[in-house]
């Protein structure tokens, strides 16, 4: 029998942020490391549906302790904010989860394109802001969640907007592969520290409402009949947030046919060979830092 959510160890003590918490894959994230013992921030876009999700949570888990957060992915100015209140606290797992997917082309607050704003962006200047307190905490790690969608295209470091020519599942894929590579320059910057950087994909799950973007109709019944719950899609975040003996850059997904653990449980997906570039990954660190202000000299 493969991994599963009752594997998660005791976490009392630990600290964790999920962001897009509100729903979906990153509320089911949330509620289980608040169900073995972890103080658990929901960060959320919307005060509503936050405290919708922390009410919610508190409904499953009575014991929980948990609070909400409001983040914006898609403005660095929220992304700062959250930083900021965050200030000197305790932080041992960030679950870099929230996303937007094929989306039409629309802008961040701060003029990016928003599949490359929110997936990679935000979650990078996120990541960059509290990475000291990470470091800090022995054992800390950082799950970035990818797709195997990331397959459909490398990304432009000369168009990384998509100004040129705006595809939505293009540019989804470019963010996706974005993650990775993010995930590949973070574990290499990290080495010799306590921290762990790691990817994921949920499979083909119900991410929630912020992640669907628009589908057409064949695509819509075959999520409906096709899509795991999010409490599978959820699997590998928490595999990877608390499994023992992680990898560090390792890229964990949903398990396939002929895979040693069961659907849903932690396996090691096909990975574009292009996410483990180094010197792509350097170029769109930098570029990354040049966009959003934010540096960590690791």
């Amino acid at each position: 029998m493969g991994w599963t959510v009752r594997d998660i160890p005791d976490l009392k003590g630990r600290t964790a942020v999920v962001t897009g918490a509100g729903s979906g894959l990153g509320y089911v994230t949330a509620r289980e490391l608040a169900r073995r013992g972890a103080r658990t921030v929901l960060a959320c876009r919307s005060q509503r549906s936050g405290q919708d999700a922390l009410e919610r949570l508190f409904g499953e888990v009575p014991e929980a302790r948990a609070e909400m957060q409001l983040l914006d992915l898609a403005d660095l100015a929220s992304v700062r904010a959250f930083a900021l209140e965050w200030g000197d606290r305790r932080l041992d797992l960030l679950i870099n989860n929230a996303g937007l997917m094929a989306v039409p082309y629309a802008e961040t607050a701060d003029g990016f394109e928003m599949h490359f704003g929110v997936n990679h962006l935000g979650h990078f200047a996120l990541t960059g802001l509290l990475l000291d307190r990470l470091v800090a905490s022995p054992g800390s790690r950082v799950v970035t969640v990818s797709s195997l969608l990331h397959l459909i295209a490398d990304v432009d470091l000369r168009d990384l907007n998509s100004q040129r020519r705006y595809r939505r599942w293009v540019a989804y894929g470019r963010s996706r592969t974005a993650n990775l590579l993010f995930t590949h320059e973070l574990a290499r910057r990290l080495r010799g520290r306590d921290v762990v950087a790691v990817a994921v994909h949920p499979g083909w799950a119900d991410p929630g409402p912020p992640a669907r973007g628009r589908r057409g109709r064949p695509t819509r019944l075959a999520h409906r009949l096709v899509a795991a719950p999010p409490e599978v899609g959820a699997t590998p975040s928490l595999y990877a947030a608390t499994a023992p003996a992680i990898a560090p850059d390792s890229f964990t997904g949903p398990s396939v046919l002929g895979a040693r653990t069961p659907r849903g449980g932690p396996g090691g997906p096909w990975r574009a060979p292009w996410t483990r570039n180094a010197r792509t990954a350097a170029h769109l660190w930098r570029a990354s830092e040049e966009l959003t202000g934010v540096r960590w000299e690791g």
